[in-house]
């Protein structure tokens, strides 16, 4: 057997963890299909859709842009019913990944920008996963996510409504969008309060602003970790910062490249993310959008950067340890990671 079917055969052999996984960004082409199949309006939007992410082979022409068609695909799901079957198909896509938990980013902010009830769409939405999960290993957890370019008033409304949910495995609250546009010094009441109700605080942060957005997001809100953290190496200080306080980067390095912030894959920081010292997470983000997954994640990792199995078994404890789960299920995991 070749090396790379070695390396390969490896890389899809371990238990996976992943942290920065947007639900609707998730939605690959033929679930996209399958949605508006008797919709014949919606239909010729997704095949639209679909044709013009093929022809750009999943590049965007700036983050903007990227926001537009994340936009677009989310208003392609309408019903709870919508909902449940992207829920389903998610699932089962991390099943055959390997991936044994997933923290996911349920975008309420845009399901009270669609004026739907969030309530009512994230009860089909936990209702598939419970459904999934007895027939998958894979286990999930919630993160409800707030468009921090809106207002502080929409971000409260999210995190009610994630205070309402715990019970169905919210575990976290979290802000992502146009960093300029919501800077994290106008969210430190909410951020306080969602640690009041006893919710994991995460955030979008140096992905398309500078290291200061990371900073901010770290003293003034408390994220105990950071999505995507690109610019971070840019000041030492926050690098510093990062390490002794132990936070964790969610690196989504396909994400990166498709929106143009790098402009390929061997320019990205990752490798000296780790020689900095910093706690890494890999993940998809948004895997259908950017043609990528957790496990092709690793695979191109491997492949870029040349990481010995080791490094890459590494990148997997580091999931398993930034994750909202408790010691047990983490030593469960580190177990069997141990054993692959």
């Amino acid at each position: 057997m070749e090396i790379e079917d070695l390396l390969d055969s490896y890389i899809a052999r371990l238990p996976k963890v992943e942290l920065h996984l947007h639900l609707e960004g998730s939605v690959r082409p033929e679930t996209l299909l399958e949605l508006t199949q008797a919709r014949s309006g919606l239909r010729q939007r997704a095949e639209e859709w679909i044709a013009a992410r093929r022809a750009s082979n999943y590049r965007y022409g700036n983050f903007r842009e990227f926001l537009e068609a994340f936009k677009l695909v989310s208003l392609l799901i309408e019903t709870p019913r919508d909902y449940a079957l992207v829920t389903t198909r998610l699932i089962e896509w991390l099943a055959s990944q390997n991936v044994r938990y997933a923290e996911i980013i349920f975008a309420a902010g845009v399901v009270l920008w669609k004026k739907q009830s969030v309530d009512e769409i994230f009860d089909a939405v936990s209702n598939a996963a419970e459904e999934a999960e007895s027939r998958t290993r894979v286990r999930v957890k919630w993160i409800f996510d707030a468009i921090r370019h809106f207002d502080v008033e929409h971000a409260c409304e999210v995190l009610n409504a994630a205070a309402r949910l715990r019970s169905r495995g919210v575990v976290g609250f979290g802000i992502g969008g146009d960093e300029a546009r919501g800077p994290a010094k106008l969210f430190v009441e909410v951020f306080q309060e969602a640690r009041n109700l006893g919710l994991h605080g995460v955030a979008h942060a140096g992905e398309a602003c500078g290291p200061e957005s990371i900073r901010d997001a770290v003293e003034l809100l408390g994220a105990e970790r950071i999505g995507h953290g690109l610019t971070v190496l840019q000041n030492p200080n926050v690098v510093s910062m990062l390490c002794e306080r132990r936070i964790p980067l969610e690196v989504c390095p396909s994400s990166n490249v498709c929106t143009g912030l790098i402009a390929r894959w061997e320019d990205h920081p990752l490798p000296k993310f780790l020689d900095a010292g910093l706690a890494v997470t890999l993940n998809s983000d948004d895997p259908a959008m950017f043609g990528t997954s957790l496990e092709e994640e690793i695979r191109r990792a491997a492949r870029c950067f040349a990481f010995h199995p080791k490094t890459l078994a590494q990148l997997c404890r580091n999931a398993i340890q930034a994750s909202f789960l408790s010691a047990d299920e983490k030593r469960t995991l580190e177990m069997e990671l141990e054993n692959t």
